[in-house]
């Protein structure tokens, strides 16, 4: 390959490791070409496939700032699978597709600068994919205006409830209120009246006393 050839190469892999939203690294030795368009289908425009030489992709990934992340992957026969859609989904079609060719080995990767191994790249293909979680999120969502919805228009009926209580608790107080000053004022009756006749008592008493006493004067003369 020519200076300039491998100029190009580099600079094409650089801007693809920057745009990128992860990067599988993969030995594809065994598979044949028929296969390996299988496999790019199977990635269903999720990630590309490309064949790479390990030379120019490790001066690739130093000018992107991913030769650490990468290590030692970029051994042997190496492809990689540069992510474009959902990584969920491009970690789903890598797997399926070594599922039914293992000549497919996946060596590791870097998704959203972060480094992956092999398991971890399996356990992102049993996440769920970015379609679904916005779809669950939209239901979530719709759920709880629904709630709120439900919440706001019980209002008025749940207020008109209240004030009907307030109403009652009212009347049921009123009775008794108005009936203290009653009592009140029949107390005050009742002794005013007890008061009267006790002096009416005492006054008839004293009247018998002198009248008592006027006879026996009038006896003695």
């Amino acid at each position: 390959m020519a200076n300039a050839e491998k100029v190009a190469a580099v600079a094409e892999l650089k801007e693809r490791f920057e745009t990128s939203s992860g990067a599988v690294l993969a030995n594809y030795r065994g598979l044949t070409v028929a296969q390996l368009a299988d496999l790019r289908r199977a990635l269903n425009g999720h990630a590309s496939f490309a064949v790479v030489k390990n030379t120019l992709t490790k001066l690739a990934a130093t000018e992107a700032g991913v030769a650490d992340q990468l290590g030692d992957l970029l051994t042997g026969p190496s492809a990689i699978a540069f992510v474009k859609g959902d990584v969920v989904e491009a970690a789903k079609g890598l797997r399926e597709f070594a599922k039914a060719n293992p000549a497919l080995e996946i060596k590791g990767g870097i998704i959203d600068g972060k480094s992956m191994t092999p398991p971890e790249i399996d356990r992102l293909a049993d996440l769920e994919s970015r379609d679904v979680l916005l779809a669950m999120l939209a239901g979530a969502m719709k759920a709880s205006m629904a709630r709120a919805a439900a919440t706001m228009a019980a209002l008025p009926t749940q207020m008109a409830r209240l004030a009907a209580a307030l109403e009652a608790k009212r009347a049921a107080e009123a009775p008794a209120e108005a009936a203290a000053p009653a009592a009140e004022a029949a107390f005050f009756e009742a002794a005013a009246a007890t008061e009267t006749d006790e002096s009416n008592t005492n006054e008839d008493a004293a009247a018998d006393v002198a009248a008592q006493a006027t006879t026996e004067d009038a006896t003695e003369d």
